[in-house]
């Protein structure tokens, strides 16, 4: 079991923070469990976890990184919000290489393990693997995947090497609170597994979900998070079975979405907060257009009540990847104070955050806009926007 350890801010991180929301931007809210007036109630104890879109290595990201001469680059925009969470958890939709290749792109991906020293050094604590690339290059890929991010310290769950790891979750403790994390996808583009090695990677069937957030909890878990790559390509609403699968899974605390390439929305089924695709964190389609330079980064507050741990506060942190003059990931809340932006980028920038904003919260109208200055000061420039 990964022990991480709760990250501490320095001021250094409050360095892209200079300027306070301008005027119009919503007002402080008080905290959950704060009091206005009156004697203070005692602090809940809370923990948060962030998680972020599809990271899909296309063939132009390998080559900026290979400009760059490291992969930190592209994600260092996104490093304050991902370092300010106590678990912070990628999507790593594509297999990887041995350490010099070959490399491809679509639609049999095979890409640099190298990326994986950028997912960590941004404070990324591991990764969900099960997607429809899980089996581009069979089971040698699929094993020196989960080799790459062993190496690299990295937890993961989506994909397994043996038939032991079958369905088992990535589990990691914070703060003393244990929590696993699990990962299935919808299929994987016509490609099966050999015989009697189906474990190889999750499938979508809510009745092993079901069992697997049981075996979970059994095993000590307080939390159970489930990633899960489904929905329509490049479709903004929840498809068919989404909707199903949301209202059919049981057990599990939240459920980050991938695979759309788009954002879509965040509701709440049947008590469950479900961030139905929160698009690409990090990609470079063969014909980019906005929807797909757009992400969602959703960070959820976990608050302890009468022993058990919920879901208390759900934060949409929207994304941007700027194309030139070099693929950089935009944290788009902090970026479009930036005194230094020219006008036009500034526009850019507001109409991706207006366009991520409304598509995220445009079907659930239960959640109402709010944000914490408080918070802001204590979780760096890249605390916003936050839906309570």
């Amino acid at each position: 079991m990964r022990v991480f350890l709760p990250l501490v801010l320095s001021m250094a991180l409050l360095s892209g923070c200079t300027q306070p929301p301008p005027q119009g931007q919503p007002q402080t809210a008080a905290p959950s469990g704060s009091s206005s007036g009156g004697t203070a109630k005692a602090p809940k104890q809370e923990i948060t976890v962030i998680a972020a879109g599809d990271v899909l290595i296309h063939p132009e990201v390998r080559q900026q990184a290979q400009k760059d001469g490291t992969w930190s680059a592209m994600f260092a925009g996104v490093k304050p919000a991902i370092e300010s969470a106590d678990l912070a958890l990628c999507h790593l939709e594509t297999p990887l290489a041995a350490a010099k290749g070959p490399f491809t792109g679509f639609p049999r991906f095979n890409a640099p393990p190298q990326v994986l020293g950028g997912l960590k050094e941004t404070g990324f604590d591991g990764c969900s693997t099960a997607s429809n690339h899980s089996l581009d290059q069979g089971p040698a890929g699929v094993r020196r995947t989960i080799a790459a991010l062993d190496a690299y310290g990295l937890g993961h769950t989506g994909t397994a090497g043996g038939a032991k790891d079958r369905e088992a979750p990535a589990y990691y403790t914070v703060r003393g609170v244990h929590i696993a994390h699990l990962s299935y996808s919808f299929g994987f583009n016509g490609l099966t597994a050999p015989p009697g090695q189906e474990w190889l990677a999750n499938k979508i069937d809510p009745k092993r979900i079901n069992e697997a957030a049981r075996q979970a909890r059994r095993a000590g878990a307080q939390i159970v998070i489930l990633s899960l790559h489904w929905g329509t390509e490049y479709r903004h609403e929840p498809d068919a079975n989404q909707l199903r699968w949301a209202n059919e899974i049981q057990g599990v605390d939240l459920i980050y979405g991938h695979h759309a390439h788009v954002v879509q929305p965040i509701r709440r089924v049947k008590g469950t907060w479900v961030v139905f695709g929160m698009g690409n964190e990090l990609a470079r389609n063969a014909q980019p257009i906005d929807a797909n330079r757009e992400g969602l980064m959703v960070r959820a507050t976990f608050t302890q009540t009468a022993g058990k741990w919920a879901v208390s506060r759900i934060e949409a942190l929207p994304t941007w990847v700027d194309l030139s003059p070099a693929i950089r990931i935009v944290d788009l809340t902090a970026a479009r104070y930036d005194p230094a932006l020219v006008a036009a980028q500034r526009k850019t920038y507001q109409s991706a955050y207006n366009r991520i904003m409304t598509t995220s919260a445009s079907v659930t109208p239960a959640m109402s806009p709010t944000s914490n200055v408080n918070r802001v000061a204590e979780r760096s420039a890249a605390s916003m926007a936050a839906w309570s």
